[in-house]
């Protein structure tokens, strides 16, 4: 793997896949870190970009759309207007020198920013795709799956004690209150769902199954029509 911000400009091949990991600074309930969709895109980036050769790993853009987490202490959410320029600028310039570009999107609220600027930039030509850091049958924000997930990624950072359940109710119920007030409307500490149970052997195995389809996903190379590998 080739790490875009530690190599010199003759280190980096001109015919790469430029892997960058899309995450967000936003509250994650009382026990997870403010950067916790950022790591989980970093992980899955970095494991494609260890399984594809010549893959570049790029710095991970840390900032998102998270406007449904204002609400809450600590997020920053670069709206989705910005998040699409940033995006669309760095894919015209990135593809002056790498063949392919692929995003790797750890927060849900970025899916449609990701998917407008995917296209604008393969409409122009370049061939760029995105990836959702999406895990089958996960909570919605914050409870046993993402919990899980940063045991096994980085447990000094979860707090566990702190850690409580918030509103469990499925999300086709909870989107019209989302949509009129975002999660404060709904979750107090922002939590969706329940974090009990919650493992660093559980988040392991969730990870391989990221790591899994997002490779394969990666070398099937097949864009649907929002740009997306499947």
């Amino acid at each position: 793997m080739i790490s875009l911000a530690t190599s010199t400009w003759p280190e980096v091949p001109g015919d790469a896949l430029l892997v960058v990991p899309v995450g967000s600074v936003e509250q994650h309930g009382p026990h997870l870190p403010l950067d916790t969709d950022t790591r989980v895109a970093t992980a899955v980036a970095s494991a494609v970009a260890q399984a594809v050769p010549g893959a570049v790993l790029a710095p991970a853009l840390s900032y998102g759309a998270s406007g449904e987490h204002e609400g809450f202490a600590g997020t920053v959410s670069l709206g989705a207007e910005a998040l699409h320029l940033v995006l669309v600028e760095l894919g015209r310039s990135a593809c002056r020198w790498a063949t392919r570009i692929l995003f790797v999107s750890g927060h849900g609220g970025n899916a449609p920013t990701v998917v407008r600027a995917v296209q604008l930039l393969r409409y122009e030509g370049r061939d760029v795709a995105w990836w959702p850091c999406i895990v089958p049958g996960a909570d919605a924000h914050a409870g046993r799956t993402e919990t899980s997930l940063m045991l096994a990624l980085d447990p000094a950072t979860v707090r566990l004690e702190h850690a409580a359940a918030g509103d469990t109710r499925s999300m086709s119920e909870l989107m019209p209150a989302l949509r009129q007030g975002g999660i404060r409307a709904v979750s107090p500490n922002g939590v969706l769902g329940d974090p009990a149970g919650a493992s660093a052997d559980e988040g392991g195995d969730l990870m391989v199954g990221l790591f899994a389809r997002a490779e394969g996903a990666v070398t099937r190379w097949e864009p649907d029509t929002q740009g997306m590998l499947g």
